[in-house]
């Protein structure tokens, strides 16, 4: 066989071969996972980075694990830089315009007593200590289990060296999402860090959140009206009852009659809600209902979170609600 003839057949035994193969991808791979491979490569990323369903990945052993992937979409604010409107979602990331939160120290186990610590550092590596009050706060800690349970917001104090640090005990296992929710003075912009800790023990399987516009809580009933919509700032109404009567004793609290957190079913992602009204005067008292505003990034279900105030109590609800709009 001559030479032309042997390069011949081996161009032919090549083509009869990406055939096969391509064939073959295209029964492995199916074509939709083509396209969003494809997008995100447009987009600047392969499908190592693509989130593929907000499911948190778990951390190194004792109880310290640290989310280290940061959500393209959490990482600016509706009123950070680069942020591309009031739907835009945060809380993904634990780095945004340049601020970092330092990997969370907490107690081990489920039931020890201990410390939950951190710091807010600059580009730099340094320790941020100068933030802006913002509801009556200046940082505005908020843990809460993967599922969605075990919800607490709370308010840690800083030390002189820009440590924060409140006393914590965890009363359940799991994989917990902590926020940080501040406004740095150097910049007067709103930023939300998060990192998820691993808190070791077997987990129940809790079944999806189902949709509910009423919780009680401590003897209360809060019941929530209005649809949250991907279209534009939703108007949600919040109405406090006791044994099916109005509540007028409303106190303040973080700068209105209430505070709001929405999250975003499965990944978490964490949604600017803000109280609608003038900020009410020390000692002074309203209800039953508390006025929200918010908007949706995406369709889907979403947790929302009520802290209300009466004799002096903090009480806490929750909603689950879906969308309504084109999303």
């Amino acid at each position: 066989m001559n030479a032309p003839q042997r390069l011949g057949l081996y161009g032919g035994g090549l083509a009869a071969l990406f055939a096969v193969t391509f064939a073959v991808a295209g029964a492995v791979v199916p074509q939709a996972s083509v396209d969003a491979w494809s997008a995100s490569a447009e987009a600047g990323s392969g499908p190592d980075a693509m989130e593929m369903d907000g499911t948190e990945m778990p951390g190194d052993a004792g109880g310290h694990g640290q989310d280290e992937a940061a959500d393209a979409d959490g990482a600016a604010d509706a009123h950070g830089s680069g942020a591309p409107g009031p739907a835009s979602v945060r809380g993904l990331a634990l780095e945004q315009d340049g601020l970092l939160l330092s990997p969370v120290t907490a107690p081990d186990e489920v039931g020890e007593r201990g410390t939950l610590s951190f710091s807010v550092t600059d580009a730099d590596g340094a320790a941020v200590t100068a933030f802006e009050t913002e509801h009556d706060k200046e940082l505005h800690l908020v843990v809460v289990r993967s599922d969605g349970e075990r919800f607490r917001h709370v308010h840690p104090t800083m030390s002189a060296d820009g440590v924060w640090s409140i006393p914590w005990t965890w009363a359940e296992p799991g994989t917990y999402r902590v926020f940080t929710d501040f406004v740095p003075a150097a910049s007067g912009e709103n930023v939300t860090l998060s990192r998820a800790v691993e808190v070791a023990g077997p987990v129940d399987p809790r079944p999806a959140a189902a949709v509910s516009a009423s919780d009680t809580t401590g003897g209360y009933t809060a019941t929530l009206t209005g649809d949250l919509s991907t279209d534009a700032e939703s108007t949600l109404t919040a109405t406090v009852t006791r044994d099916g009567e109005p509540v007028t004793g409303l106190e303040p609290y973080l700068g209105a009659y209430g505070h709001l957190v929405a999250l975003r079913d499965g990944d978490l992602a964490y949604l600017h809600v803000h109280p609608e009204g003038d900020e009410p005067e020390p000692g002074t008292r309203s209800g039953p209902d508390v006025t929200f505003m918010t908007e949706a990034p995406t369709s889907g279900r979403y947790l929302l979170y009520l802290d209300f105030k009466v004799d002096g109590d903090v009480h806490t609800a929750r909603f689950v609600v879906d969308t309504e709009g084109r999303g």
